[in-house]
């Protein structure tokens, strides 16, 4: 098959044009610098300090360790020096856990992953609390976080500048209390994260807030470090027992939710000489803007968890049932005991249980955008112990009543039809 000069020159044209503009973004990396050779272990063995709120997937690295070292093993200890020591690891570096079957009252093993010498907990929670230390196989610490996972005590919606200065001045009269009382030894406070951005874009959305409890004093241990050596989250174990400070002694974490609407940023439009190429070539389908679509199926009448792919706990998280938005001012949890449907502070969906009206598409939002589509299936497990209330069994009944009834109205036809004949036939033969 012959190609046209003209097509040809245009083709070559349409080439160069497009390796110009390759080479001019490509840029070559350059040799990255190994961190863990550069990035001396602390001759003391030191503690970081990391708070948390309760469902939230945390990641802690282990940012130093020897070049020699090529896998890395975590262990846990609630208290420091205690025996009970537990290796969250099969001395392999290559314990991995699937987020999605993961629940909320399992045991810390069931609940974590390592990957490229990172611990990541799933779903955290209150008891998970502890040290957290990266070494070796012979015990060797390179090393050491101090999480504090802390539960929302309270979530907070300030819809309106009446609530919000009343709050405040109720928040600035228990400053100024315990200021007078506490000052001299310690104080709470609690620390705000940024407001996250808007969850959806171009319909209402809303923005979270995180607030963590925290201490501060001149009093705090030494082997636990922050950003100022005088402030410690409130279950960390730098603050002294002494300081009497238990979840019921002070307000704790909590959650900030208010409305919010963003319009969408426009899309990328592809370049002139790219699209020409395409065409050119046949591609000139227009390309899919969807979302990745994700399967589950689930057993019906037991409880499920459904986690947005790729979210981190800094993330703003957003639910859409099909085309109705999922807002955390009617569907976080604790509002509504009697909602089956919730969100918890850790961006997962909630199904207490799922049901067969449960089946359909769920939407998640990442910082803004649409992040991927799930459809959920519910099935009935074989061997199942059926309720007469079940749409299943109402129709089985349905279809056997009908089936009987039109047995028995042909069963009295026929018996109808048998009883005339002999009844007339005797008449005839007579005549």
């Amino acid at each position: 098959m012959m190609i046209p000069l003209k097509h040809m020159s245009l083709l070559l044209l349409l080439l160069q044009t497009l390796s110009f503009s390759l080479l001019s973004t490509y840029e070559a990396p350059e040799d990255k610098e190994d961190i863990f050779a550069s990035r001396a272990c602390p001759a003391f063995l030191v503690f970081d300090n990391a708070a948390y709120l309760v469902d939230m997937t945390v990641e802690l690295p282990c940012h130093c360790k020897p070049e020699e070292a090529h896998s890395v093993v975590w262990y846990y200890q609630k208290k420091l020096g205690s025996p009970d020591t537990r290796a969250l690891t099969d001395f392999q570096g290559t314990s991995v856990v699937d987020s999605s079957k993961v629940g909320r009252g399992g045991d810390l093993r069931s609940r974590f992953s390592i990957r490229l010498f990172s611990l990541l907990i799933f779903r955290a929670q209150e008891e998970d609390s502890g040290h957290y230390l990266c070494g070796t196989t012979k015990g060797d610490f390179f090393y050491g976080y101090d999480v504090d996972v802390q539960e929302a005590h309270r979530v907070s919606f300030p819809w309106s500048r009446a609530q919000r200065r009343g709050r405040a001045a109720a928040v600035a009269v228990r400053a100024a209390s315990r200021s007078n009382q506490d000052l001299p030894l310690y104080q709470v406070f609690t620390s705000f994260w940024p407001w996250s951005v808007c969850d959806r874009c171009g319909v209402r959305g809303e923005q979270t807030r995180v607030g963590l409890c925290y201490v501060k004093s001149d009093y705090l241990h030494v082997r636990y470090r922050w950003t100022s050596q005088t402030v410690a989250s409130c279950g960390s174990s730098a603050v002294p027992q002494r300081f009497g400070l238990t979840q019921t002694n002070h307000q704790g974490a909590e959650l900030g939710v208010r409305s919010c609407q963003v319009p969408c940023p426009p899309k990328s439009i592809a370049q002139p000489e790219h699209q020409a190429l395409l065409e050119f070539l046949g591609y000139n389908e227009p390309a899919a803007h969807g979302v990745p679509v994700y399967y589950h199926n689930h057993p019906v009448d037991t409880p499920l968890i459904l986690s947005c792919p790729g979210a981190k706990p800094q993330h703003a998280v957003a639910w859409d049932q099909g085309s109705r938005p999922l807002y955390r001012s009617q569907y976080m949890e604790g509002l509504n005991v009697t909602f089956r449907l919730f969100i918890d502070t850790g961006h997962h969906l909630h199904f207490s249980p799922a049901t067969q009206d449960d089946r359909g598409s769920y939407y998640c939002w990442i910082q803004g955008k649409r992040a991927a589509e799930i459809r959920l299936g519910v099935y009935y497990r074989l061997g199942r112990k059926r309720l007469l209330s079940d749409p299943e069994s109402l129709y089985a009944l349905r279809i056997i009543l009908l089936c009987y009834g039109g047995m028995t109205g042909v069963f009295v036809l026929i018996v109808l039809l048998k009883y005339t004949w002999r009844t007339v036939r005797p008449k005839v033969a007579k005549y």
